[in-house]
């Protein structure tokens, strides 16, 4: 009884402020409740009872009584969000929650209160209301699925732009469009890319399970027979949902369709300036339709793709004349040569039209010599290449002429100030005799040449240089001081242009040491070795600038199986190369079948060669060979570039100098000195038989 009089007294819901005096809440699937809490009662408009779907016979109007139409995890939450704001202070509270409804559904439900204090500011009771949120959070959740589509279609675009925009050429876009975990950032999972070249399509890009097929039809005519071609030809986009469906349309791609795997296809033609270059295909499974979103979408992925593909074919376009250019102004053969061999490569760096001015050139020169040359020109432009095939001719000219390096160099400087250019350039030069082995070299500001010896060993000569070419005219020192080599049979000159030792970051020595390393690790061969410094500074290559490369190579003369030879260059204050020198005579010795012979000529040789170290201006060639005839004895060579003959002293008791022609004298059974072009050469000869008997006990 006591519970219908509460019933009976329960307030009327107000008015909504949307709708007429009178009219219930319950009209907007809203009601409201006044809960005791000091008696414990919670009661109900019949709004409230609608929202809940309660029985009001069944009811108890207590929170108990409520709580059986709550689920066990919500009705935990809400009680966590009251007992929050009853002793947090707070005046209101709000919180979502599910009813479960008679008849099994579950009805997503929101209720908001206020706490009512009294005097002493604790909480007597709760005015709220209660509403049916299911129709608020079923819009709420297809808001989210808009919003998480736009989320990921802007993630869609956003990855494709960043991998397009590192895209340089062509292949680079095919590289971004079809590389691992491109499909996947386009969205799809299958494509195929076409570009208009005269009255066709051709493939360039495919990616994708069963899309191989298409391979067969690379060209493909622009006459509307395929969805591509008419999509290009139209420049409107298609979508298909069934791609079964376009068998009666297009009767040729019925022969692919049994191979394709897929359900959907978007078909766009790719547009830049007005213009359609191409076609893009995005191939999709289980795709039953393209919402407005989607399709938008597909035709920003072709405007980005058609951009990219326009820059990408301008460039290709450029590098296609800058090389070109660069290459006519290089040599377009290598003469032969006699007496050894040479190699020539060329990188060009890869920027568009900055193409470099670095060249190289071999020349024929007159009394069977050879010149060689590498030079880079300043800057990175057509401009460069321009005057880098000026003045390679000029030098050239100049070389040919029979002028000495000096003298070349300097005309050349002086043919560069006068193009009025503002440019300027380094360059190295040599004459070499292949025959004697002479090489006269010059510099210009460049790098000097690396030599690898016949043991293995490298080495930077000191070639002294003058100001590179252009700027030693301008400030009047037109001065390039040769130096003179010598590179024995079997030696490796490598000459190059800086791109291929100088990294931006880090020291040039640090270059210089990878290309000796290389040289040294590389096989014997001249275009081996080019080859081999090519594979293993291809990184190094890749900082932006142009490199030019040239290896020549001395013919080996190992002389013949009855009368072999060897040669050695030893440098200058070089004591490593001196226990070199010893070293390979005591090994070629041994495998000539004369070790006996070994103690003798080595100290022989270490005389001489310190001889020729100490009081000349340079290195010295040593040669040993066999000379079988009349009988079979051992040969010794020093050559230097001195031209005073040396003279057999008799040195005192306390002479520290002056015995070294005494002991070959005494250790030789003959000795002598000869005139070599602009140098000399000592020899000492050694008796197999007569050493052996000196030897005998």
């Amino acid at each position: 009884m006591a519970a219908a009089e509460r019933r009976d007294k329960r307030p009327e819901s107000p008015a909504s402020p949307l709708t007429g005096p009178g009219e219930r809440l319950a009209l907007n699937g809203m009601g409201s409740f006044e809960w005791d809490l000091t008696a414990g009662t919670l009661v109900l408009d019949e709004a409230g009872m609608t929202v809940f779907d309660l029985d009001p016979e069944g009811f108890d109007q207590t929170p108990e009584g409520l709580g059986l139409r709550i689920p066990a995890d919500d009705s935990a939450r809400l009680a966590d969000a009251v007992l929050a704001a009853l002793e947090g202070g707070q005046e209101t509270y709000g919180q979502y929650f599910t009813v479960r409804r008679r008849d099994g559904r579950d009805q997503w439900t929101h209720t908001q209160g206020r706490v009512v204090r009294d005097g002493e500011g604790q909480p007597v009771r709760i005015l709220g209301i209660v509403r049916d949120a299911t129709a608020e959070l079923a819009h709420l959740t297809v808001l989210r699925k808009l919003e998480s589509a736009r989320a990921q279609q802007a993630t869609i675009v956003q990855r494709t732009t960043e991998a397009l925009s590192r895209a340089v050429t062509v292949d680079d876009v095919t590289a971004a469009l079809t590389g691992a975990g491109a499909l996947e950032r386009l969205g799809a999972e299958g494509l195929a890319l076409g570009l208009v070249e005269g009255g066709t399509i051709k493939i360039i890009a495919l990616s994708g399970e069963s899309l191989e097929i298409l391979s067969e039809r690379k060209f493909t005519r622009l006459d509307g027979s395929l969805p591509l071609s008419r999509a290009v030809i139209t420049r409107k986009a298609r979508f298909v949902t069934s791609l079964a469906e376009l068998s009666e349309e297009f009767p040729l791609l019925s022969d692919y369709l049994n191979h394709i795997r897929y359900d959907a296809a978007a078909y766009l033609p790719l547009i830049a300036q007005a213009k359609a270059i191409g076609g893009l295909v995005l191939f999709y499974r289980r795709r039953t339709e393209f919402s407005p979103e989607e399709q938008n979408l597909c035709l920003g992925l072709a405007g980005i793709v058609a951009q990219s593909l326009q820059r990408a074919l301008l460039f290709d376009q450029e590098r296609e004349f800058a090389t070109g250019l660069q290459a006519m102004m290089l040599p377009r053969r290598i003469p032969e040569i006699t007496g050894g061999e040479i190699a020539v490569r060329y990188h060009s760096a890869w920027s568009g039209r900055e193409v470099g001015g670095d060249w190289y050139d071999v020349i024929a020169l007159p009394r069977d010599r050879v010149g060689i040359v590498v030079g880079d020109v300043q800057g990175h432009d057509t401009h460069a290449a321009a005057i880098m095939g000026q003045l390679r001719i000029a030098l050239r000219a100049y070389a040919g002429e029979g002028h000495s390096p000096s003298t070349v160099l300097a005309r050349a400087s002086r043919f560069l100030a006068e193009l009025d250019t503002e440019r300027f350039a380094t360059c190295m030069y040599a004459q070499v005799d292949l025959e004697t082995g002479g090489v006269r070299a010059v510099r210009a500001g460049h790098l000097g040449p690396l030599i690898r010896h016949t043991d293995g060993r490298t080495g930077w000569p000191n070639v002294r240089g003058g100001l590179p070419l252009g700027l030693a005219t301008l400030f009047e020192r037109e001065e390039f001081p040769e130096t003179r080599l010598d590179l024995v049979p079997g030696e490796t000159l490598v000459l190059c242009t800086d791109g291929l030792v100088e990294e931006p970051g880090t020291a040039i020595t640090q270059g210089m040491e990878a290309l000796a390393h290389a040289v040294r690790s590389g096989p014997q061969e001249a275009g081996a070795l080019a080859d081999h410094l090519s594979d293993r500074l291809w990184e190094r290559w890749g900082s932006g600038d142009d490199v030019a490369l040239l290896v020549l190579r001395r013919a080996p003369d190992p002389g013949t199986h009855r009368a072999p030879r060897i040669h050695q260059y030893v440098h200058q204050a070089d004591p490593e190369g001196l226990s070199e020198a010893r070293y390979a005579l005591r090994q070629a010795l041994r495998d000539w079948g004369m070790p006996e012979l070994a103690d003798d000529v080595e100290l022989a040789a270490g005389e001489l060669l310190v001889n020729a170290l100490l009081h000349t201006d340079g290195g010295a060639v040593l040669t040993m060979e066999v000379l079988p005839e009349p009988v079979r004895r051992i040969r010794l060579w020093v050559k230097d570039r001195s031209s005073v003959w040396p003279r057999r002293r008799t040195p005192g008791e306390s002479a520290t100098t002056g015995r070294g022609l005494l002991l070959v004298d005494a250790l030789a059974t003959h000795w002598g000195v000869e005139s070599r072009g602009d140098g000399k050469a000592v020899w000492c000869e050694f008796d197999a038989a007569g050493s052996a008997a000196r030897n005998a006990p």
